[in-house]
């Protein structure tokens, strides 16, 4: 599997190439059934496109392995929390028909090699909450996608609102229809959007069971080869330093790290890793007064956390108690990250820009301040007890 790092760092290629083959493309011969044979291959699909079903025994055994931390290669204080290095202004794609989940507006793309792409678009401020969440949590060693924002994004044979036909063509069951009266030729300008390609992992999957759910973490068994409590205290603290309320099952995934994982065997490295973390630095959503506002700690003194304050009453998370261990591992790995960094990581994502439903901007300077206020929250203070 091609190590973490690589894979970020390389996004701003394959985007790269994205736009010179699509544009190429385009110049040498008109889109259609030429263009639909110029993006198939015979490839294996990535390990994101591999999902396997497995039985639910198989499922809660996977999750007691996990682990949900792993050591970055490139060390916390030098990672680059600015604009994705290589990531090109401008990026076309082709349109791709297919089910989407999920409320925020977003469509399915494959770039000129062939690779597809999910490209969230508007003005919603889960467009820059998630980019900004995805590069913090995989700078610090946790698990999540790779999620860029492109300036604009030109897609051929998309329709004007790609979301909402999508909604309706698979509610209707009109997707051969759609796809007769589709113009190739025709293009769509999206502006600001996120693109994100997935962790390079496989999903491991239930019949029922598509992500996993907060409460699951106390399956985590260190005598079983899972995750330190330690890490797993860690993981939790961070979800309630970003205010990840909206933490339902499908916005986590249960994913297996290893590129060999032979059918009728049990996965070599299972990975508990967050989804989709766009309902953060808020809680809703890039928001700075109500993210310096929202309490880190449910009580400081028993070193316990919940997010019954938060919208639906933090879904999944309940409440639960912080191991010293795990407060210190985490204020650690936060304690790396240089003030230079965290602008870059807000400005990058367009915090002190305007979204929709917001109120006005703030300035960088004060997403860094609440930021290391926040920090100040879990590392001052008594150790907490022993449980």
């Amino acid at each position: 599997m091609a190590r973490r790092a690589a894979v970020g760092l390389g996004i701003g290629i394959v985007l790269a190439l994205g736009v010179v083959a699509a544009e190429e493309q385009q110049r040498a011969s008109p889109p259609g059934a030429d263009r639909r044979a110029a993006v198939t291959s015979d490839a294996r699909p990535p390990l994101h496109e591999q999902s396997r079903t497995v039985s639910r025994e198989e499922r809660m055994e996977a999750i007691a392995r996990a682990h949900v931390w792993r050591a970055p290669e490139i060390p916390i204080a030098r990672a680059p929390l600015g604009r994705h290095p290589g990531t090109p202004a401008e990026l076309a794609c082709r349109f791709k028909i297919g089910p989407l989940g999920g409320t925020t507006p977003k469509f399915r793309c494959a770039v000129g090699d062939g690779a597809e792409i999910r490209v969230k678009y508007g003005s919603a401020p889960e467009i820059p909450a998630e980019a900004a969440a995805t590069k913090l949590l995989s700078a610090l060693g946790f698990g999540a996608d790779i999620v860029a924002l492109v300036e604009r994004v030109r897609c051929y044979g998309c329709p004007r609102e790609p979301f909402l036909t999508m909604k309706v063509v698979e509610s209707t069951g009109t997707r051969g229809v759609y796809e007769r009266v589709t113009d190739e030729r025709a293009f769509q300008d999206f502006r600001w959007v996120a693109v994100e390609q997935r962790y390079e992992a496989r999903a491991i999957e239930t019949e029922h069971d598509k992500g996993w759910s907060f409460v699951e973490l106390a399956s985590v068994d260190p005598s079983k080869g899972g995750a330190p409590r330690a890490h797993v205290d860690a993981l939790r603290l961070m979800a309630v330093f970003l205010a990840h309320w909206d933490n339902k099952a499908d916005n986590q995934r249960l994913v297996c790290r290893s590129s060999r994982w032979p059918e009728g065997s049990r996965c070599p490295a299972p990975f508990l890793m967050l989804q989709d973390v766009g309902a953060t630095f808020g809680p809703r959503k890039v928001d700075l007064g109500a993210w310096e506002k929202a309490a880190v700690w449910e009580d400081r003194g028993r070193c316990t956390v919940s997010m019954r304050a938060l919208p639906y009453g933090g879904a999944t998370f309940g409440s639960a108690r912080i191991s010293e261990r795990g407060r210190r591992f985490l204020v650690d790995l936060l304690g790396q990250l240089t003030d230079a960094q965290l602008a870059d990581l807000f400005s990058a994502a367009r915090f002190d820009k305007h979204h929709r439903g917001l109120g006005r901007p703030a300035p960088i300077s004060a997403w860094v301040r609440v930021f290391k206020q926040r920090l100040r929250a879990l590392s001052d203070g008594p150790p907490c007890p022993l449980s």
